[in-house]
């Protein structure tokens, strides 16, 4: 369900393992049904689509999580296998109920409120301080549907900025940088954990990752730790990827998941020999799961809107691996393409 670079993406990987993929996406002709078997052009919550869907695959998986967590759900009662499984997809669709979900199974969060009303909003800034980060509860990513707030006289600006929709306010956090590790579980519990990677963001828009993250043995421990509580909490089926934030000295908080392959883990693409595209089609189609050793130091980085047209140059470059995502439109800010610059370990 979905057809964007990373729905692609994972087509492509499956393709290698000898499976047909069908597409589930609204836009006729998008990037993932141009290399797979099929597309069924239909909302993801059309009642027909996910039906003949149903019946049609053996697995069903998603590749972003905004789709509907009722669609997924009426998937599975209708005796489709679906992973991850509507459980991940409806904690991760809301922000406080994540952040909940991951305090129960110990891993650290920032402090954080839910905001209902401007009342609420003023009433968490006394709680938790300013400056703080305000977020809707349910969608938005890539810095959408979120605000700085820097002091009540701020929060009723900040509020409508967000539309005034239920939301959940953050604490700022004293990290030093951002990491993001990518995890998978198989259905009979295995979990393989990739290195971690270090991220670079500009405008709430990842640009760059790099990885393996040099790291000490206390954060890799802590962070591996993480990962497989937060799989086992799920029961989690797939790989899923886990943003970071890195206070030092071992001590890590999750800033968010994502129940689905992750832009921080393009660069295992050109840096292992099981990527988190084949990993995820291993995980969900109940195969054994991959290596995961790092053979490479990539760094990755997302090209933008007319960024993709130096594409010609990257793919001269000697060491550069090239990744287009097959869109017709160079939109600013749109996710066009990544290139892996590959390095020896």
């Amino acid at each position: 369900m979905g057809g964007g670079q990373l729905g692609r993406m994972l087509s492509q990987a499956a393709s290698r393992l000898g499976f047909d993929v069908l597409i589930l996406d609204p836009e006729e002709n998008c990037p993932a049904a141009r290399v797979s078997r099929g597309q069924f052009v239909a909302a993801y919550d059309d009642p027909a689509a996910l039906t003949i869907m149903g019946r049609a695959c053996d697995v069903v998986t998603f590749e972003f999580e905004n789709v509907p967590a009722a669609s997924i759900e009426r998937l599975a009662e209708g005796g489709a296998l679906v992973a991850p499984g509507p459980t991940a997809l409806a904690v991760a669709q809301d922000r406080v109920d994540e952040k909940t979900f991951l305090n129960a199974v110990g891993a650290a969060t920032v402090d954080f409120v839910a905001v209902d009303t401007l009342d609420d909003l003023i009433a968490g800034l006394e709680t938790l301080g300013a400056p703080a980060l305000l977020k809707t509860r349910r969608d938005g990513y890539d810095g959408k549907g979120q605000a700085w707030v820097a002091s009540a006289d701020e929060a009723a600006e900040a509020f409508a900025a967000i539309g005034g929709r239920p939301a959940i306010l953050e604490a700022r956090a004293a990290f030093t940088r951002e990491l993001s590790i990518i995890a998978a579980r198989g259905h009979d519990g295995s979990v393989a954990v990739y290195p971690l990677g270090e991220n670079e963001h500009s405008g709430g828009v990842l640009r760059i990752t790099t990885a393996p993250a040099l790291i000490d043995a206390a954060t890799d421990a802590r962070a591996r730790a993480i990962a497989e509580d937060i799989l086992d909490g799920l029961d989690y089926v797939g790989v899923i990827g886990i943003e970071l934030f890195d206070l030092g000295e071992g001590q890590l908080l999750v800033n968010e998941i994502a129940p689905r392959v992750h832009n921080t883990g393009h660069w295992t693409q050109d840096g292992c020999v099981c990527d988190q595209f084949e990993q995820h089609i291993r995980a969900i189609a109940g195969w054994p799961l991959g290596p995961t050793q790092a053979h490479a130091r990539v760094e990755m980085r997302n090209l933008l809107g007319d960024e993709v047209d130096q594409w010609t140059s990257l793919a001269a470059e000697p060491d550069a691996r090239l990744h287009l995502y097959g869109k017709a439109e160079a939109r600013p800010g749109r996710k066009m393409a990544h290139v892996n610059r590959v390095k020896p370990l």
